[in-house]
């Protein structure tokens, strides 16, 4: 089967992943909060990035290499941290990460996943950047980067843009906890993706190991509750000044949305900035993501790399994002839906339809590299 002819697009792989997936994991990955204006407003915004097409360029194979943080990468686009990764799809954590090896991009896991960091980092190697959620008591804070370090993780990326739970009442219908909670509803879920629960059986239950190893496992009804709630902390500037301190490699911020933030997170050392709205997923009052990125990446005015994600659906998207000043851009969905279409064969399929992507729109509007995307934008 030639997945370019029979699932050429993002929403072919959501729709196959939907077919194989349980309803409650579906659910989690594919929702936002409340009533999901936050994710339409996204993709709005997303949508009215527009370029001008350009003639008489003469033949030229675009340039999709980028350098951030030390490392040159073959494309400018990596794999974001999305937690309870392995209740998506089973081992989701050590495949993805093996793709990422493989395909030279930068492999983000989060401290809710299915997987700790020993399990995984020995796999992404130098493409491996953990994302860490702050946690109350200072010894637990310094155990974890002490285990991700030994663990052979490269940068850490702290996200700050979960301040208190989210209700994402999509889940919430779902029945969506970590490990699932064997309701009827839920095992008439599982028994209809016998895929999906063969793996399970062959990988484990998903539970989330590395908070869970600081802390009781949630029950009953906390089961539904982010299993982080048991450890996370609140953090402020405090908690970035001792992150720094702590932490010997490239700390990354991420949940940046004001110019502000961002200027004063680069003079408290902070190595990148990344802007996010968590795709919709904590707050759907606020601005789209996309528009709070050409203040920020003025503000930080080139001192520090700026990184983005939210509502990315494709090659176009990433350039539109890069043309706005990002200099590296994250999907967290796509990879899913594409591994729970097709296994590490989705992954590798959806690698290609974005470098695909990517090099036809930049061939349509002239540009040769990615430093003249720019110059082609419509403003």
């Amino acid at each position: 089967m030639d997945l370019d002819v029979t699932h050429p697009a993002l929403s072919d792989l959501r729709r196959k992943a939907k077919s194989r997936m349980p309803h409650f994991a579906f659910e989690y990955l594919d929702s936002g909060t409340g009533t999901e204006k936050g994710v339409s407003l996204n993709r709005t915004q997303m949508d009215a990035v527009q370029f001008m097409p350009a003639i008489l360029r003469g033949e030229f194979t675009p340039d999709l290499s980028r350098t951030t943080l030390g490392t040159t990468y073959p494309q400018p686009f990596g794999v974001a941290p999305v937690g309870m990764a392995g209740l998506l799809w089973p081992d989701a954590e050590r495949t993805l990460a093996a793709a990422a090896a493989t395909h030279r991009m930068p492999y983000g896991q989060s401290t809710v996943a299915a997987a700790t960091p020993e399990d995984t980092g020995p796999i992404a190697g130098d493409m491996g950047w953990f994302q860490h959620y702050p946690v109350r008591d200072p010894e637990v804070r310094r155990d974890m980067l002490a285990r991700i370090k030994a663990a052979g993780w490269k940068a850490l990326v702290v996200t700050v843009d979960v301040p208190g739970e989210s209700r994402r009442e999509r889940q919430r219908r779902a029945h969506v906890s970590m490990p699932p909670v064997m309701t009827p509803k839920i095992i008439a879920s599982i028994m209809a993706r016998p895929t999906w629960a063969l793996g399970i059986l062959k990988h484990g239950q998903p539970t989330m190991k590395f908070p869970n190893s600081y802390g009781p496992q949630a029950k009953g009804k906390d089961a539904f509750v982010h299993a982080g709630r048991l450890i996370r902390g609140f953090p402020d500037d405090a908690y970035i000044a001792a992150l720094r301190a702590e932490w010997g490699g490239p700390l990354i911020v991420k949940g940046v949305a004001e110019p502000d933030d961002a200027d004063r997170l680069i003079g408290m050392g902070v190595d990148a900035i990344w802007v996010s709205n968590h795709s919709g997923r904590q707050f759907e009052g606020g601005p789209a993501a996309i528009d709070c990125l050409p203040a920020v990446v003025q503000a930080v005015s080139g001192r520090v790399p700026v990184y983005y994600c939210s509502g990315i659906q494709g090659g176009l998207d990433i350039l539109r994002a890069l043309a706005l000043g990002a200099d590296f851009v994250f999907l967290g969905k796509a990879w899913y839906f594409a591994l729970a279409a097709f296994g590490r064969r989705g992954v590798d399929h959806l690698v290609h339809m974005l470098r695909a992507d990517m090099i036809s729109n930049m061939t349509q509007i002239g540009a040769a590299s990615l430093a003249d995307l720019p110059g082609r934008l419509i403003r």
